[in-house]
């Protein structure tokens, strides 16, 4: 089945057309935050500038015509909300013209089922790391076949935190990849620590961070932070992966670009044998693809929506969403 996915919960508007669990094409337009961040009404402004474009190189580039669309998926949630009815809208528009079904695909679910396709793992621990979200989880099959969650972030999401640090110190762009730049050659400083069972706790790290500005060099608090934050997550994970013997680890979402992040995964997972994977950078960015491959699964298992159900969901958590 050949299935068109829209990606719009953030700064991201991406097309992606999967076809029998091949990616055939993936293309995206990010807004720019420069220094100042997301302004929802400014994103939302430009997916609405840039979704016609995106689709249609979406379609030139998998060397197809919208008339062979034979299934669209698109975000639900979670997400910012008027960012989050532009993809819907997009969808919507294309399945009522193309008279094809359409399912609404829970975000993070997007991010790891394309990690786990990209990696070749089967029944991994998945770390989950994004802006929004940090959740550690594993996959249940009761009482219906979901992603389990075992450890979150109590607060902020790592992503958040790291952008919300990068916008302190004014970086450009002001990303959490900026923050990873400036850590390169850093001294470690004590950094707040905060870890219970396999949940954890981001802002405490972040305020402290904040005010170290000026007192210490940049590159040392990016570093810090990082090395904290990381070590956070390799605790956590690491004390899941024992509590459920598994031998799997995946890594997957925004920050899963971040080299030192998956170096120190990488040591946790020899340390027990296990075997850690994770997708390209591509798919570890918000992108359509990973919407239309979790989309194409539903469509193939049975999943229908009628339109007047593909509705958003601003806190669409990823234990609530089945998975095919």
């Amino acid at each position: 089945m050949l299935v068109l996915g829209i990606e719009s919960s953030a700064h991201t508007f991406g097309v992606g057309i999967v076809e029998g669990g091949k990616v055939l094409s993936n293309e995206k337009s990010m807004y720019d935050i420069g220094t100042t961040g997301m302004i929802p009404k400014k994103v939302a402004e430009h997916h609405v500038q840039n979704s016609n474009s995106i689709v249609r190189a979406a379609l030139e580039n998998a060397g197809v015509g919208l008339e062979d669309v034979e299934g669209i998926g698109y975000t639900k949630g979670p997400g910012i909300g008027n960012c989050l009815q532009v993809g819907q809208i997009v969808a919507k528009t294309l399945a009522q013209k193309l008279n094809v079904p359409i399912v609404p695909v829970n975000h993070g679910v997007g991010h790891i089922e394309i990690g786990r396709l990209k990696s070749g793992l089967k029944d991994p621990i998945v770390l989950y790391v994004s802006g929004g979200n940090s959740q550690i989880l594993k996959i249940s099959s009761k009482p219906e076949r979901h992603y389990r969650i075992l450890g979150e972030t109590f607060d902020i999401g790592i992503g958040n935190m790291l952008d919300n640090f990068a916008r302190a110190i004014k970086l450009n762009p002001a990303w959490g990849s900026s923050v990873e730049k400036h850590a390169l050659g850093g001294r470690y400083l004590s950094m707040p620590y905060t870890v219970k069972g396999m949940d954890f706790s981001f802002t405490g790290l972040l305020t402290h961070s904040i005010k170290q500005i000026g007192k210490h060099s940049v590159k040392d608090i990016c570093f810090s932070l990082q090395e904290t934050a990381f070590s956070m997550l390799c605790e956590a994970t690491e004390r899941a992966m024992l509590l459920t013997s598994s031998s799997e680890l995946c890594v997957c979402g925004g920050v899963a670009q971040n080299a030192r992040l998956k170096e120190m995964l990488k040591y946790v997972a020899e340390e027990h044998r296990a075997k850690i994977g994770y997708a390209a950078n591509e798919f570890n960015a918000d992108n359509g693809a990973m919407i239309a491959f979790v989309a194409e699964r539903m469509l193939d298992g049975g999943c229908r929506t009628r339109l007047s159900d593909c509705t958003i969901e601003q806190r669409y958590r990823v234990d609530q969403a089945q998975i095919y």
